[in-house]
């Protein structure tokens, strides 16, 4: 455990949105970022400390909260996506597979044409089973995702007749009595996330929260162990595990709260701002 008295000075602080930065709400779309939040973070970006945002959120919902905060960086989708231009950067530039090679943008996924073969194999098994495909901000999926986020733009498919291109992730929400058996049938190609303890996100093993923190640390020439990053769900784990400090809010998972080097004041009483303002400012 490292702790803030023997961390240099931190040049890079990684902040995770949903249940992080942002404050809870009745509905997925309701949550938002605290003024205070946003002030405090630019205060700490004045000071000359980058700021990045770690987010499972895609480009389409992700993108109008970032550009808030003074934010240097951006991996979406846990990593699949990392854009280094984010205050810059409109959703046409980031979802657009022809612009999939600009040096502001890492895309870290996975043929689409294999991700139709995993879900048509789970499929087989599990008939029931609620599963997609999200690649350029299109969900490809069997079942109305209407039920969870309303403003995500998806398509219905039988997995026959998704466009070729580069997956960023596959996202199933199983059923009562069905995680058992998906979890042995997820193949070994693929990497299993489960966020909110809701959905799963089959991604390539390289598209995770640690590898961007890696990713954005070497763009930038920062060693992670002179970064400080906040999470409060199991998939922030390696991420706080390999900055040099790692932050839970009071409302983490107990496995997070469990490795934390500190924890800080909930989500809604907007604790990430409140450590930065006591610790860094």
């Amino acid at each position: 455990m490292t702790h803030l008295s023997t961390l240099e000075r931190p040049e890079l602080v990684v902040v995770d949105l949903d249940g992080t930065l942002m404050h809870d709400a009745p509905t997925f779309e309701e949550r938002f970022v605290s003024d205070y939040s946003i002030w405090v973070l630019q205060r700490l970006h004045d000071s000359g400390i980058r700021c990045a945002v770690s987010t499972a959120r895609p480009v389409s919902t992700g993108l109008s909260f970032v550009q808030k905060l003074p934010t240097d960086a951006c991996s979406y989708l846990n990593g699949a996506l990392i854009d280094f231009q984010p205050l810059q950067s409109d959703f046409d530039s980031l979802t657009n597979p022809v612009n999939a090679s600009q040096q502001h943008v890492v895309k870290v996924g996975f043929p689409s044409r294999r991700a139709c073969e995993v879900c048509l194999q789970l499929l087989s098994e599990i008939p029931d089973l609620r599963i997609g495909i999200v690649m350029d901000d299109m969900r490809y999926t069997n079942f109305d995702v209407r039920e969870y986020w309303t403003t995500q733009s998806f398509t219905i498919t039988d997995f026959h007749d998704v466009p070729e291109g580069v997956a960023d992730k596959i996202i199933i929400f199983p059923k009562a009595g069905q995680s058992a058996l998906l979890e042995q049938l997820v193949p070994e190609d693929l990497a299993v996330n489960i966020s909110e303890g809701v959905m799963w996100m089959l991604m390539n093993p390289m598209a995770n929260k640690e590898q961007s923190l890696m990713t954005i640390c070497k763009r930038f020439g920062i060693s992670p162990r002179k970064t400080v990053s906040f999470g409060d769900d199991t998939i922030d784990i390696a991420m706080l595990q390999r900055s040099g400090i790692g932050v839970a809010v009071a409302n983490a998972h107990t496995d997070v709260l469990h490795i934390a080097d500190e924890v800080c004041p909930s989500n809604n009483l907007d604790g990430v701002a409140h450590w930065i303002e006591e610790h860094l400012l």
